[in-house]
């Protein structure tokens, strides 16, 4: 039996929409991965190694029921599995970099105040 969530999902603005794609803590990674040239599974988790297999494995389904990216099963033994962005996939790179490129440009700020956070615990 799947799980139904009780609230359905309002997808009736662009920010929902960008978050139905991307949002997970591993999706924007994976897609930046995967434009950067990592495209076997065991070579996904080994880059991530603080997610699961199980979470990626998801995220990498989601990612390919939405059309960001498209998986190749070879016809050889051992089986190997290659995922490659869609051209619908490679427009979400403009936004990956900026999301990139503000958490580092605002890292210290956040650890200033993750510390600050701790201290008042």
């Amino acid at each position: 039996m799947m799980y139904e969530k009780k609230i359905p999902k309002d997808l009736n603005c662009g920010m929902s929409i960008t978050l139905e794609i991307i949002g997970g803590k591993w999706k924007p990674c994976l897609i930046d991965s995967i434009a950067k040239g990592i495209r076997r599974p065991g070579e996904l988790h080994k880059n991530h190694p603080d997610a699961t297999k199980r979470v990626l494995n998801l995220h990498l389904k989601e990612l390919g029921d939405h059309g960001v990216i498209t998986k190749i099963i070879y016809p050889v033994l051992p089986s190997k599995v290659e995922y490659f962005l869609t051209d619908f996939g490679k427009t979400l790179l403009p936004l990956i970099s900026h999301m990139e490129q503000w958490g580092s440009e605002y890292m210290p700020v956040f650890n200033e105040l993750q510390k600050k956070k701790l201290k008042h615990v």
